[in-house]
């Protein structure tokens, strides 16, 4: 016969093994929804990353933060890795889920960069350098400008004791050119119409000691016509003010962005059917203060380029601040040339009619 001690004995065990079962089915649910937990700072991070690249045009430019940003919008992508390798450590899925925003995202705005656009078949070779004015060896840079195949070369950052040099060295292959100020074209063919274009280029920002802008002179951009077989092409060659990462007031980009304005003011009023713009703009296609010319021009580079051609700088580029931007002609290839003696890649590119 069974004793009440016992029973509260027996209904104890009874009652333990109920819990038991109660909380081996909880772990099961937890370890069923486990990874969707876990890595919530991944999960933030990579719909932050995703939501700056989709909504980069809105960010503020106070400090010309947006601007910058915009610069290098590209290398954002080398955030995905990393956000990824952390999600894998947490074996967090909805971390790993959240990250094809930011994917998706960088590949609807760079994933054509990718793919190799070039053709065969230009009618002109188009070539633009950014030449140096600490250039410790400008005959040599000239040579190899002048062995670049290049039908009209535009070359900014001219200074009066260079400017001799590469007039002597491209003489041969270029029996036309035009000098205006710091900016130039040697050209295969006949130019004329040539003028100063007025971007508005100012000393730099106050306080500063005296600036590579000053140093070169304001007078840095020209507007003249080549003579074609195929009819005359309008070409523009600029130089826009530097942009610097200052102490104080973040990212100064005033001259270049007074400059970029007065530059679009001239291309827009422009009737030309057919027209390039080579040079040195210190800014990328990204970057809104460039809106008023990209709007209106084609980037030779991302219609018929391989990959991203960045020019600057030299020794390890990570922005394409030398663009060929055109109107009324097909860009057939767009390339980055060997470096020379400056601080900046000469870039090139094919046009057709």
């Amino acid at each position: 016969m069974e004793t009440q001690t016992e029973r509260e004995q027996t209904g104890a065990e009874h009652s333990e093994g109920e819990q038991t079962g109660a909380e081996r089915t909880g772990a099961k649910a937890v370890g069923r929804w486990g990874p969707w937990k876990r890595g919530p700072v991944f999960v933030v991070l990579a719909l932050l990353l995703g939501l700056v690249m989709l909504g980069h045009g809105q960010i503020t430019d106070r400090g010309s933060l947006g601007s910058l940003l915009e610069t290098f919008l590209p290398w954002c992508g080398l955030f995905v890795p990393l956000l990824l390798a952390g999600a894998l450590w947490r074996r967090s899925a909805s971390a790993v889920v959240a990250l094809l925003l930011p994917v998706t995202v960088w590949l609807s705005l760079y994933g054509g960069l990718l793919v190799d656009k070039s053709h065969s078949g230009a009618d002109l070779t188009l070539v633009s350098h950014n030449v140096g004015a600490d250039n410790p060896d400008p005959a040599a840079t000239a040579r190899e400008l002048a062995a670049s195949g290049a039908d009209v070369l535009a070359l900014e950052e001219l200074t009066e004791q260079d400017r001799g040099t590469y007039e002597e060295e491209l003489a041969t292959a270029f029996p036309h050119h035009a000098v205006r100020g710091t900016v130039g074209l040697w050209s295969r063919l006949p130019l004329s119409d040539t003028g100063p274009v007025d971007i508005k280029q100012d000393a730099g920002p106050l306080g500063e000691t005296k600036s590579a802008d000053e140093k070169l002179g304001y007078n840095r951009a020209l507007r003249t016509t080549v003579t074609t077989e195929r009819g005359p092409l309008t070409v523009y060659v600029a130089h826009l003010g530097s942009v610097r990462l200052m102490p104080r007031g973040g990212f100064w980009t005033d001259s270049r962005d007074r400059g970029a304005q007065a530059l679009a003011e001239a291309v827009a009023a422009d009737r030309s059917e057919r027209l390039v713009l080579l040079g040195d703009l210190n800014g990328t296609t990204d970057d809104r203060a460039l809106a008023g010319l990209t709007s209106r021009l084609r980037s030779a580079q991302e219609a018929a380029g391989d990959g991203f051609g960045f020019s600057w700088p030299a020794g390890f580029p990570v922005a394409r601040i030398d663009q060929i931007l055109v109107r009324g002609v097909e860009p057939r290839s767009s390339w980055v040339l060997p470096a020379t003696g400056s601080d900046h890649l000469p870039v090139a590119a094919g046009i057709s009619w």
